[in-house]
């Protein structure tokens, strides 16, 4: 029996599976859209060259299996950073530890300053974001945090350093819902060169992440790469049979994908490859024919039209009103962001754009007292 991922991902070489994936033809895609119930198989052939002419069917279907399980419903949520102190060399970041700003780690009041803030949005699920640093943003340091907002927020995510089980399990008692953790890409070389210092540099250790979630008994996590360090199709299959695995072995749990296309930052990082909107509509569909139970999550990384287009393609949340520096929503909101946003609308708006799309905007995910 498999411990973790990383015997499951052991057995498989990038380039093979590369290649598997430009080689499927047009009645691959076809079966696909017609298969039951789709296996990774027919997930390369949803994402590959020769299903671009599908895309409309694809985004039928797409639309179709996502109402039936999540109905028009998009649930919305806001990152708040609460420090970009951060002990990695990452080459796409802001914050990597060689990128010269002033470092920042929010203080309580600080932090109650910005939950105000947030509050005032309308907001009941935040994402806590941090840096990696562990001298500074440690489990003691999101025990404080947690303990903290709890009262204020019906959900807490968190993105932040991969932790110990351990560590995860002394957070979930504290009101920690959601952890996300993208792997960046499953390309072993790559991901190397651009984590060439720091904890995160250890790849088989980010791996392994979710595997230590799901034994502690995490609520939900979050999967995905970062579109542009790769292939996008290679590092989708990828995160595709890293989440078929997880559904297996931590039943319990819930899931939710994310699709971050690399954004500019002072001094960034050029895609190594670029991701057209018709693209990563066809991944977006891709994951929803694959397997209707997982969320889909969009951020405001994307243009205002993309984002528009998209709510009833498959999308279930949205952040909106995004602020990617620490106090920027009050505290210091010119300080630096850790990437650039494209869709700077203020969250009363995007409500108003998916409530003029036929859908409901929702600000509450759930109760952890109505969950049996």
């Amino acid at each position: 029996m498999d411990n973790t991922f990383k015997d499951v991902f052991g057995r498989y070489d990038w380039d093979v599976e590369k290649a598997s994936i430009y080689s499927k033809t047009s009645v691959d895609v076809s079966n696909a859209l017609h298969a039951v119930n789709p296996g990774l198989e027919d997930f390369k052939a949803l994402i590959s060259p020769a299903a671009a002419p599908y895309l409309e069917q694809m985004a039928a279907l797409s639309q179709q299996l996502t109402q039936k399980r999540f109905g028009k419903v998009i649930q919305l949520y806001v990152p708040l950073y609460l420090s970009n102190e951060c002990n990695n060399i990452c080459t796409y970041c802001g914050f990597s530890l060689d990128n010269k700003v002033r470092r920042k780690t929010l203080t309580p009041i600080e932090i109650m300053q910005e939950v105000a803030a947030i509050k005032e949005m309308g907001y009941e699920h935040v994402l806590l974001v941090t840096g990696e640093a562990n001298q500074s943003v440690h489990t003691e340091y999101f025990k404080q945090v947690l303990k903290l907002i709890k009262p204020h927020f019906s959900q807490i995510s968190m993105e932040v350093q991969p932790l110990d089980q351990a560590d995860y399990e002394e957070l979930i008692p504290y009101g920690l819902n959601s952890v996300l953790v993208y792997q960046e890409t499953y390309h072993r070389d790559d991901y190397r060169k651009h984590h060439p210092k720091g904890k995160k540099s250890n790849f088989t250790y980010r791996l392994e992440t979710p595997d230590r979630l799901g034994s502690a008994g995490i609520h939900k996590m979050g999967l995905g790469v970062l579109i542009g360090l790769e292939d996008w199709r290679t590092d989708s299959y990828f995160t595709a049979m890293h989440l078929s695995y997880l559904e297996r072995k931590y039943w319990m749990s819930k899931y939710s994908l994310s699709f971050p296309r690399l954004r500019p930052f002072s001094g960034g990082l050029e895609p190594k490859v670029v991701m057209s909107d018709r693209e990563l509509l066809q991944l977006i569909c891709a994951y929803r024919i694959f397997n209707g139970e997982v969320e889909l999550s969009l951020s405001t990384r994307e243009s205002e039209l993309f984002r528009n287009n998209v709510i009833k393609l498959g999308i279930t949340s949205m952040s909106a009103g995004s602020r990617t520096n620490p106090g920027g929503y009050a505290v210091e909101p010119q300080s630096l962001e850790q990437f650039e946003i494209s869709d700077e609308r203020p969250p009363d708006e995007i409500a108003r754009m998916i409530i003029d799309k036929g859908y409901e905007p929702v600000w509450k995910d759930w109760d952890r007292n109505l969950v049996v």
